[in-house]
């Protein structure tokens, strides 16, 4: 069966609607200081023609829930906000951030994320981390939506299977089709099989496609358009970004699924990281925009 049957198979109540596309936002400015208020509303102007939903990873970190919540207020905006449980301080720390911001922000709040690829790193079994989730939503009143966001191999293989039995309410997953090294040939392809995968097995854990969890793509690349050396296989550059935002981001909005690009922004304060072959794990330009809020490609779809 040809992989897009099989997707529309597995997604018949997403097929006849378009998905919603929002970005991953990072809470430091191109030099590393911390952003501001101010920051965030020129940031949402530039995405704000594209996009009204932002995800970001620690509430507490920079002070984000605090300086980014007014923003979106006062640009209509929404925000995933992120809380960093690798350690029980951070855990605290942005959970505090969350209880304390949130309830003044409902409306611009969208959802709360415990752990980014937390499973995929080994830092929780499933179980220890559906213990986090089930606690923040307690600390929250049960008034917002609570889940976390994963690797989706971790979602098909079965490790975040406590998650779906267990009351997620939402649920990211990150496809990188370059970090697997695929060539931009079979780019596309391999995303949407990674997602297929992991969304249809949380769709059979969860016994239903309307009383499960809320399902989004976490993650996904525009494949490195500043980096100038291969992944593997898996080459960068603006226009392999521009093709991969054409046919993968695109076109999984246009079956109906929701999905979050990594990233908005570039952000060349981050250092430059190695893979576990050696590789050169870069994350400096990640971003669909430059660091300084120019255009690298078009991103209508």
């Amino acid at each position: 069966m040809h992989l897009t049957t099989l997707l529309l198979a597995s997604f018949p109540a997403l097929a006849t609607a378009a998905g919603t596309l929002g970005f991953a936002l990072g809470a430091k400015n191109p030099d590393g200081t911390c952003k501001a208020t101010s920051d965030y509303t020129s940031d949402f102007a530039t995405l704000g023609a594209h996009s009204k939903l932002v995800r970001i990873y620690a509430a507490s970190q920079c002070d984000t829930a605090a300086a980014i919540l007014p923003a979106a207020k006062s640009t209509g905006f929404q925000v995933i906000l992120g809380i960093w449980p690798d350690t029980d301080d951070s855990y605290e720390a942005d959970k505090a951030a969350v209880v304390q911001y949130a309830p003044q922000y409902k409306d611009q709040v969208y959802a709360v994320t415990v752990g980014s690829e937390t499973l995929y790193r080994g830092n929780f079994t499933g179980e220890t981390l559906l213990e986090k989730i089930l606690d923040t939503k307690t600390a929250l009143g049960g008034a917002f939506k609570v889940g976390t966001a994963d690797s989706w191999n971790k979602y098909q293989d079965g490790t975040a299977d406590p998650l779906i039995k267990g009351g997620a309410d939402i649920l990211l997953c990150n496809a990188f089709s370059y970090w697997q090294g695929q060539t931009l040939a079979n780019s596309t392809a391999s995303f949407f099989d990674d997602i297929m995968q992991a969304f249809g097995h949380i769709q059979d854990v969860a016994g239903s496609t309307s009383t499960g969890p809320e399902l989004w793509v976490g993650e996904t690349e525009t494949r490195m358009a500043n980096r100038r050396s291969n992944y593997q296989s898996a080459t960068p550059g603006v226009s392999n970004a521009q093709t991969y935002w054409q046919t993968a981001i695109c076109g999984i909005l246009d079956w109906g699924v929701n999905v979050f690009s990594f990233e908005a922004f570039d952000e060349p304060w981050k250092p430059v990281s190695v893979g576990a072959d050696g590789s050169v794990a870069d994350e400096t330009h990640w971003g669909v925009w430059n660091a300084d809020r120019s255009t690298k490609f078009p991103v209508s779809c």
